[in-house]
């Protein structure tokens, strides 16, 4: 599998005093954080040069950070802080948000799985119905944003809340396909 990098991340938790159940004394231990990537949503380990702030971007990529030392580790769901499981509803909201367009592309992009499914079927309350329903309203014209997919599907609940609703399901692994978190289908096979 080709590794694939993120560049900036939104930070879901930062403990200025490491983890509190890592057993070594209070003097020996370093701030670290728990981020979520901006493209790929990868949940991550970092180690900060500095204070950051919940909710703050950051860069991680690859050549002078800022704020982060070095990236110490990949995350599943389960290793995240309550603090972290709190905001990452939040964080991926602001991340769907700010990149529409691309969220949007998704609407008039979806296809076939196999014969008896399809991908627009993984967001959460879309059946095959309301599925149909999408699919008439993309041949007569690309969506150009949730508006509009929103506006011309009748019965359509908030599209940015499906994704934000499905990006969280397949960070927690909840489904065997993945659409918006490609790196969570291989990470949850090596486990």
């Amino acid at each position: 599998m080709k590794k694939i990098y993120e560049n900036y991340a939104y930070v879901l938790d930062y403990l200025s005093e490491g983890y509190f159940n890592e057993g070594m004394k209070r003097s020996k231990k370093s701030p670290v954080a728990q981020v979520l990537g901006e493209t790929y949503f990868s949940l991550l380990e970092v180690v900060p040069k500095t204070e950051l702030q919940t909710y703050e971007r950051i860069f991680i990529g690859k050549g002078q950070r800022d704020k982060i030392n070095h990236i110490k580790k990949r995350l599943f769901y389960d290793e995240l802080t309550s603090t972290a499981k709190a905001e990452l509803p939040y964080v991926i909201e602001e991340i769907v948000k700010n990149n529409e367009q691309e969220f949007v592309t998704f609407f008039n992009k979806a296809r076939p799985i196999s014969i008896r499914f399809h991908q627009l079927e993984l967001l959460p309350g879309v059946g095959k119905k309301l599925m149909q329903s999408i699919l008439e309203e993309r041949r007569k014209g690309e969506f150009t944003s949730f508006k509009s997919v929103d506006e011309r599907v009748p019965s359509m609940p908030d599209p940015a809340s499906m994704v934000v609703k499905r990006v969280l399901d397949e960070l927690e692994c909840k489904d065997r396909y993945t659409i918006f978190a490609p790196l969570r289908k291989a990470e949850s096979e090596e486990r």
